[in-house]
């Protein structure tokens, strides 16, 4: 099965290549995908797959078999915006292909993994490794800023109920067996408001949540010298303050945490920490809630405490990757954990669906300027996720 796994994706390695160029080639910013969703659909349907839906938030699924195993392939198709095109060596969205690279903005996150992902559900239909499969592959949008919510939606909105979840993040052709959390939290500081020419009248709100910020650094520090590995992290990282004015005293302060999680952590533990933070003041703290508009139209509200998670050595699915990594390259893989969130915290955390990651590209060019995913990349990814049904 390998061996006609491998010639499958050979035949159809130009066209792969060509189309993970076209979906680099196309800005598709958070709630902006609808250009690279429906180039996806239309990539499905001539690909011939079973079904092809865009759903009411934006997201493309296309779906191969009717059989009672599913099988979930994620690839987020938004991407973080450029900042200064000047820094780039290449265009950001040239989608050009140089010296076995693919450049530009998304090409590792994570463009290369949805476009290895959309061929593979072809050469799997092709193989007939649907045999008693159902499998999908979603094309998610909004991760960026919304992480998980899009896939979620997909899910639920969709009653997909898949078996098995890969998350396609880039990890350098590693298997991923999860990821740190992510929370973030807002601290509010109440103040008085006065005229700026007379401070005495009012009470800074700015001035009262040094002392919290204090305590914030402190404790952000305390976590940096902690063994390295996966261990909590804490950054003050946005400060806001409302006035009427620039000539008037702030009513009102408020602080913007990064909180990183690790697994043994929960949103009990935490609120502790919060508590802590603030004792002794009068501001208030919250779970922070994202809330934005899909390219539909659709509200998506994200509540900001994402859980780790992490999947066992010994579970069926990791075995199955194991095996399907093994056969094709002759080696065991690396396994390791994702240090950023991803789209599992809504498989692996909200919807309790076994989950596990792996992708082309390479995590650490992520959100960074001369972004590129190496071309054998996207080829072993979609002769990866072509073969390991065949194990599951």
């Amino acid at each position: 099965m390998k061996t006609s796994v491998k010639n499958t994706v050979q035949v159809l390695e130009q066209r792969l290549i060509a189309f993970a160029s076209d979906l680099v080639k196309i800005k598709s910013l958070t709630g902006q995908e609808e250009n690279v969703v429906r180039r996806i659909a239309a990539e499905m349907e001539q690909l011939e797959y079973d079904q092809v839906a865009i759903d009411k938030v934006g997201n493309v699924i296309g779906t191969i078999g009717n059989g009672p195993i599913h099988i979930l392939f994620d690839s987020h198709v938004d991407h973080v915006d450029v900042n200064d095109p000047t820094e780039w060596e290449l265009p950001p969205y040239s989608g050009a292909i140089q010296d076995g690279k693919l450049y530009g903005r998304g090409a590792s996150d994570m463009k290369a993994s949805a476009a290895a992902a959309v061929y593979a559900g072809a050469v799997i239909k092709h193989l007939g490794l649907d045999a008693n499969k159902t499998i999908h592959v979603c094309c998610s949008v909004m991760e960026e800023d919304y992480d998980g919510e899009g896939l979620y939606r997909a899910i639920v909105d969709n009653s997909l109920n898949p078996s098995y979840v890969v998350i396609c993040e880039p990890s350098y052709l590693r298997i991923s067996l999860g990821h740190m959390g992510r929370a973030v939290y807002k601290i509010t500081v109440p103040g008085v408001s006065s005229h700026g020419s007379a401070p005495e009248k009012g009470i800074n709100a700015i001035y009262k949540a040094n002392e919290i910020i204090s305590r914030i650094e402190k404790l952000g520090n305390e976590y940096m010298r902690l063994p390295a590995g996966e261990r909590p992290s804490l950054a003050l990282t946005k400060i806001e303050s409302i006035a009427v004015s620039l000539n008037a005293i702030p009513a009102s302060c408020s602080l913007y945490l990064d909180r990183r999680l690790t697994q043994a952590e929960t949103e009990e533990s935490v609120t502790k920490e919060l508590d802590t933070l603030v004792a002794g003041t009068d501001a208030t703290w919250e779970v922070y809630e994202a809330i934005g508009t899909s390219w539909t139209g659709e509200t998506i509200t994200l509540r900001s405490f994402l859980p780790a998670w992490e999947i066992g050595l010994e579970h069926h699915l990791t075995k199955s990757c194991i095996k399907t990594y093994e056969a094709l390259l002759g080696e065991q893989p690396q396994m390791y954990k994702w240090t950023f969130s991803t789209n599992g915290v809504a498989t692996a955390s909200r919807l309790g669906i076994p989950t596990i990651g792996f992708g082309a590209g390479i995590e650490a060019l992520a959100h960074k300027s001369n972004e590129y995913c190496p071309v054998s990349d996207i080829i072993t990814a979609c002769e990866f996720y072509s073969l390991l049904p065949a194990y599951l």
